[in-house]
């Protein structure tokens, strides 16, 4: 059910639901991380009686009014954020001289596991590899604030277990783990090499 967007109004002055739409793209474009309603409404609009329901439909609006232009307001784990489109991503990059982290094979590796089996320890991560986690490959995902602790498993020696952060999920553009693509089997896999 959509709330009417009409006048929300202050104790002794009101904003229009124009000049709310304009405040709110201004705060998520000026913002250094995503911006969620709830912080929204909490900071920006403590003065103002504005319902979350309202927020949100000026936030659709902002989306549709950006969904054909070069950037787009997109939702992730951490709330809104203005992006490049995708399909630009190659033309974009020519533009900054700063690479593109590479990671090895084996970070990339456990940190599909630790996405995909949170809660996990690292002596699972290392059952399921095969080989032992360095150090440094957890040290890089906690550096990164893509992995965090979830507490100690209730086993013999309370191994640490670990788990994906917000962060984790906004830098891939995603809300949340439900959107990780599904895991291929190890006969599609073999089938896909095939072909």
């Amino acid at each position: 059910m959509s709330v009417p967007l009409t006048e929300v109004t202050l104790k002794t002055n009101s904003i229009t639901t124009e000049q709310l739409k304009a405040l709110v793209e201004a705060a998520i474009f000026v913002s250094e991380k995503p911006l969620s309603a709830d912080k929204m409404l909490h900071n920006l609009f403590a003065e103002y009686q504005v319902n979350k329901q309202v927020l949100i439909n000026v936030i659709s609006e902002i989306q549709q009014d950006y969904q054909m232009r070069g950037v787009n307001l997109i939702e992730v784990a951490s709330g809104y954020r203005f992006q490049a489109r995708a399909d630009l991503s190659i033309s974009l990059a020519n533009l900054f001289q700063e690479k593109t982290p590479k990671y090895s094979r084996a970070l990339l590796e456990t940190l599909a596991l630790i996405a995909y089996k949170q809660p996990i320890t690292r002596g699972e991560i290392e059952d399921i590899r095969g080989v032992a986690v360095s150090s440094y490959i957890i040290k890089t995902l906690v550096e990164r604030n893509w992995l965090k602790t979830l507490g100690q498993k209730e086993v013999p020696g309370r191994p640490t277990l670990y788990g994906t952060t917000k962060e984790f999920l906004d830098y891939f553009s995603l809300t949340s783990l439900k959107q990780l693509p599904p895991l291929i089997t190890l006969d599609e896999k073999q089938t896909f090499e095939l072909s």
